[in-house]
């Protein structure tokens, strides 16, 4: 069939949707329409061994042998080229019958439906076509769209599966685009699943155009198909010879339907779509790996309710590490898909070889940046790039779906880069290369054209840096988070109202606080360490002194809350004496170690030369972090960006913020700042000009309100 006559049929069954104005609105239509195109080809796809099939069947009935038909009888459904369909129909009705008996019309069509096999009448339940009959049969509706259905000639002798396929595709676009702001929820752009596709299998030219290869592709958050559609289409217009196996799932039923009813409308018998939640039943098990796998997955989905099940996993699907936040599970997909991964094991003979797999996902922006170091977020990311499988990332323009006018982001992740690409990422900014829609679809204003997506395909393609494509190292993405302490300085002052709250807490030391306040008066005292010196030596002369054991520790914390006061003029406070570096030369060679004991919070004692060096107590409040690249040792860093700044600063070094994998100070994260990286300074305009414009608009409100007065 033509271009022109696969369009012509296309319009013909769009055309009949018509029909149903009135009960339907036109986002609903695809309810109906969709259901009975698979309806219409299945029954002309089983015409030729349909009678066959009907014997058969009256055979095993009067046998009393009624178990296993489907198996018996989908081999007998055979297609015109004498292989076995994998479904069949053993109602003695088609659509000429139904299209003989209006009166009945409702009834004989269920009762066609029942006569398929399980596996397409688990679909229709999907559809839930049952209700749209009813639906159909009340407003007068189902004769006439059974009738003008009937009229169709979808025999696989004038539109082979090849094109039956892009009527289907074609009808699922045009419906879907129609709902507007729900058609996010079940497909995505066009043009976005092109490049995507693109981007996936360009660089496998030389393994796909040749002989015949046998292709898996999957798309574990399926919707309706398209993504797993588009890739067909794009091996088989390189490849007629090649052998394609596609899998797929989703949680909407009616998404479920239409896919599955897809796959078997283009005769694919040895692919398949599940229904279910990939999250909490991951599909195709059996299954070691795909060669191609792509999806969009729900922005932001919350898995909360699978939190529980998930949690258990110590291992999901290979990754070991945290798991994102509940409010936003897309990373999760990525899991599964990379645990799905082919494993890598190249062969001379390219129709032989293991060779790996190809990913291509859709996020949003919070899977590039979202969630510190040692977070859930950040520690996927640290796996995939760390792993050299992160190979690129195309930002995407905004308001290209039909349910957002977010940013949103291509990651192409793969466990077999290219030798020139291997510990490199690129990343491609094509944020300002889109087209206006002419008419808005739901958010979608705008979209991608062909030329723009070749252009992409070949930046992705050259791997070289220009404007708009910049090649960085697996490296410049991470980054070591340490902590920044600086000491508490606290002054010392007995007043009344101290005295007062302290003694209400813990009068039973009513005599050594007088002792105290004898001894100090009432001065300011800037240097708690000798003024807790003195008072301990109080305490200790007293007849009732500090509590032993836990009573006393919080007798002693709630005396210094009460007393003192955090002032920056004040001494800091020591925490230790005697205390040794955890870091020494060993670690870096080129410093003194009384660098780098000051670096890591060991000082000479401010008493006394001679003393033993102390640690200070830090001071919560003026806690802060930094982010160190991994490039960079930390020392170093410290000493330019913190020291020259805050001279009294450490370097926390509690085990607690050292980074479980490598063992170093500071925990390791990942990020991705596409704005960062594309950022392009744009200097001020002079004030002159910009006063010179006021002046101007000045002047023009002036005559204005001079011609409403005069």
């Amino acid at each position: 069939m033509s271009s022109a006559s696969f369009q012509s049929l296309s319009n013909f069954i769009w055309s009949v949707a018509d029909l149903l104005r009135g009960p339907y609105r036109p986002p609903q239509y695809e309810r109906v329409m969709l259901p009975m195109t698979v309806l219409r080809r299945f029954d002309s796809v089983l015409e030729a061994s349909k009678p066959q099939v009907l014997k058969k069947y009256a055979q095993l009935q009067a046998s009393g042998k009624i178990t296993n038909v489907d198996s018996t009888l989908n081999f007998i459904a055979k297609d015109k080229n004498g292989e076995s369909l994998g479904f069949h129909n053993h109602s003695p009705l088609d659509f000429q019958i139904l299209k003989g008996d209006p009166d009945n019309v409702g009834r004989h069509l269920q009762d066609y439906i029942n006569g398929f096999s399980e596996n397409i009448r688990k679909i229709f339940d999907r559809f839930e076509f049952d209700k749209e009959i009813e639906k159909m049969e009340e407003s007068n509706r189902l004769y006439l769209v059974v009738a003008k259905f009937a009229e169709m000639d979808l025999h696989p002798d004038r539109v082979d599966n090849i094109t039956m396929g892009l009527v289907f595709e074609d009808l699922i676009r045009r419906f879907n685009e129609a709902a507007n702001e729900t058609a996010g929820d079940h497909f995505t752009p066009r043009e976005v699943i092109q490049l995507m596709v693109n981007l996936l299998m360009e660089p496998d030219g030389d393994i796909l155009t040749g002989g015949s290869p046998i292709v898996t592709v999957c798309d574990p958050a399926c919707g309706t198909g398209g993504m797993l559609a588009e890739a067909q289409n794009w091996i088989l217009a390189h490849n007629q010879k090649a052998i394609l196996k596609v899998f797929g799932q989703d949680y909407n039923p009616r998404s479920f339907a239409v896919a599955a009813s897809d796959l078997l409308i283009k005769g694919h018998k040895d692919s398949r779509i599940e229904f279910g939640n990939t999250l909490t039943a991951p599909p195709f098990a059996e299954i070691e790996g795909f060669d191609y796998l792509l999806a969009n997955p729900p922005f932001g989905v919350d898995w909360k309710a699978e939190q529980k099940e998930i949690s258990r996993w110590k291992d999901f699907n290979g990754y070991g590490g945290k798991l994102p936040r509940v409010n936003d599970g897309a990373l999760l997909f990525l899991i599964y898909m990379l645990s799905k991964r082919q494993e890598y094991l190249p062969s001379e003979d390219l129709q032989q070889n293991k060779r790996g797999s190809r990913i291509a996902i859709v996020f949003n922006g919070s899977p590039l940046f979202t969630g510190g170091a040692g977070s859930g977020e950040s520690d996927i990311r640290r796996w995939i790039i760390e792993n050299d499988w992160l190979e690129a990332i195309v930002a995407l323009p905004e308001q290209m779906f039909y349910n957002t006018g977010i940013g949103t982001f291509i990651w192409v992740v793969t466990n077999r880069k290219t030798e020139q690409r291997q510990g490199k990422i690129q990343l491609i900014d094509s944020r300002d290369r889109w087209q206006p829609m002419k008419r808005s679809l739901g958010d979608k204003r705008r979209y991608l054209d062909s030329a723009t997506i070749e252009t992409l395909t070949r930046e992705h393609g050259e791997f070289g840096e220009s404007e708009t494509s910049k090649i960085f190292d697996n490296a410049d993405f991470g980054y070591r988070r340490i902590t920044v302490e600086r000491p508490l300085r606290l002054r010392f002052q007995i007043t009344d109202e101290a005295k007062e709250v302290f003694l209400n807490a813990f009068p039973e030391l009513y005599d050594p606080i007088i002792e105290m306040e004898q001894e100090l008066g009432d001065e300011l005292y800037l240097d708690w360490n000798e003024v807790w010196i003195k008072v301990q030596r109080v305490f200790k002369d007293c007849e009732v002194g500090w509590t032993a054991g836990a009573k006393g520790a919080k007798q002693k914390q709630f005396f210094r809350s009460c007393f003192t006061v955090v002032d920056p003029d004040a001494a800091p406070v020591i925490a230790t004496t005697g205390a040794k570096g955890l870091v020494t030369v060993a670690d870096f060679p080129n410093y003194a170690q009384s660098e780098l004991d000051h670096v890591f919070g060991v000082f000479a004692n401010p008493t006394e030369k001679k003393a033993k060096p102390v640690t200070y107590e830090p001071n919560p409040s003026l806690r802060d972090n930094e982010n160190v690249p991994l490039k960079e040792d930390i020392v170093p860093f410290f000493l330019r960006e913190v020291r020259p700044y805050v001279s009294d600063a450490w370097l926390n070094t509690d085990r607690k913020l050292w980074d479980e994998l490598d063992g170093a100070i500071g925990k390791v994260g990942y990020e991705i700042n596409f704005n960062r990286e594309f950022f392009k300074y744009q200097a001020p305009r002079d004030l002159k000009v910009i006063d010179a414009e006021l002046a101007e608009v000045e002047n023009r409100i002036m005559q204005m309100l001079k011609e409403v007065t005069e």
